[in-house]
C-alpha cells in the first residue's frame, strides 16, 4: 500500500499492530487518517498471514479524541469557489456529514472499523489515556479492549451543542443502558475510569501503563495461535448473535459451523489431544 502518514503498521508472529499516529493531534481523524484504516482493514482481510490485530495510538496522553475539528469544519464549509461536482475527493479531503439534504450523510464510521470493512479477524485494542467521541466507532467495532490504569473514557458532544448518535448506538452494543445514558447525557462533565469500565464490562483488562503492550501482545499473540477458520467462524457466530434472536443466531450457526470447522484443523486438534498436550491457562 501507499506510504502511510497518519497512522504505522508492523506485523510480528501472526499478529498486525496498527497505530494511529496523530499524537500532536491528540490522534483525532482527519481524512487522511480515514482513507488510510479503510485501505488497511481491507488489506489485512485478505493477509493470511495476519491472524489478530492490536489497535494502539501513538503518545500517552489519548488514544483518540474523535474528528479532527479543525478538518472537519474545513469540510463542511470549503473555501469559496470550490466546485462541489467535482468527483470524488481525494483522501485528504475526504466529507463527513450533511449532504445536500437531512437524509443523506456520510458518516465517518463507514471508513473508521474494522466490522465496517468487512475485516473478521480479531482486533485488540490497547488504550491509553483519552477515548473519546469518535473513537467510539473504533471501540465499539474491536474485540477485546485491554486499557492503562489511566485511560479514562467520555463523549462530549451534547456539552459542545452536538447530538452523539452514532456513538451512542455502538456503546449500547457494549454497556447497559443506564450507564449509556449517563455517560451520553453528562458530556464532558464526567469521565469513566479505566477501573469502571473494567466493573462494567466495556474493558477486560486494566494494566499499568508500561505493561499495556504487552498484555495486549499476550492476547493478540495467543488467539493467533488457533486455528484461523474456527476462530474466525466463532468470531462472526458471536457478533451475529448479539444483533438476532435466539432461534434467529442458532439458524444462521449451522452455516458457520460448516465454514469454521475445517478438517485439518479439526484433525490437528484431535491428535493434540490424544497426545494428552494441554495448554497451561493463565488465570485472569
Amino acid at each position: 500500500m501507499a506510504e502511510l502518514t497518519t497512522i504505522r503498521r508492523r506485523q510480528d508472529d501472526g499478529v498486525a499492530w496498527v497505530t494511529l499516529d496523530r499524537p500532536d493531534r491528540l490522534n483525532a481523524f482527519d481524512g487522511v487518517m480515514l482513507a488510510e484504516l479503510r485501505a488497511t482493514w481491507r488489506e489485512l482481510r485478505a493477509d493470511d498471514r495476519v491472524r489478530a490485530i492490536v489497535l494502539d495510538a501513538a503518545g500517552d496522553r489519548a488514544f483518540c479524541t474523535g474528528v479532527d475539528r479543525d478538518w472537519a469544519l474545513a469540510v463542511e464549509e470549503p473555501a469559496e469557489g470550490a466546485d462541489a461536482g467535482a468527483g470524488p475527493a481525494p483522501p485528504g479531503a475526504v466529507s463527513v456529514g450533511e449532504v445536500g439534504t437531512p437524509f443523506q450523510f456520510d458518516d465517518p464510521g463507514a471508513w473508521l472499523g474494522p466490522k465496517a470493512n468487512d475485516l473478521w479477524k480479531p482486533v485488540v485494542a490497547a488504550v491509553q489515556g483519552m477515548a473519546c467521541g469518535g473513537a467510539f466507532y473504533l471501540l465499539g467495532e474491536v474485540d477485546v479492549i485491554v486499557a492503562s490504569d489511566d485511560a479514562t473514557f467520555f463523549d462530549p458532544h451534547v456539552t459542545y451543542g452536538m447530538a452523539a448518535v452514532f456513538e451512542s448506538v455502538h456503546l449500547l452494543q457494549r454497556l447497559p443502558l443506564g450507564e449509556v445514558l449517563r455517560m451520553q447525557l453528562l458530556g464532558a462533565h464526567e469521565r469513566v475510569s479505566a477501573a469502571r469500565a473494567h466493573q462494567l464490562g466495556f474493558v477486560s483488562e486494566v494494566v499499568p501503563p508500561g505493561d499495556l503492550a504487552a498484555a495486549a501482545a499476550w492476547v493478540a499473540r495467543t488467539i493467533a495461535s488457533q486455528p484461523a477458520l474456527a476462530v474466525q467462524a466463532t468470531l462472526r457466530t458471536i457478533w451475529t448473535a448479539n444483533e438476532l434472536s435466539r432461534a434467529a443466531a442458532l439458524d444462521v450457526g449451522v452455516p458457520l459451523v460448516a465454514a469454521g470447522n475445517a478438517p485439518e484443523a479439526l484433525a490437528e486438534g484431535q491428535r493434540s489431544f490424544a497426545s494428552g498436550q494441554r495448554v497451561t491457562p493463565r488465570v485472569r
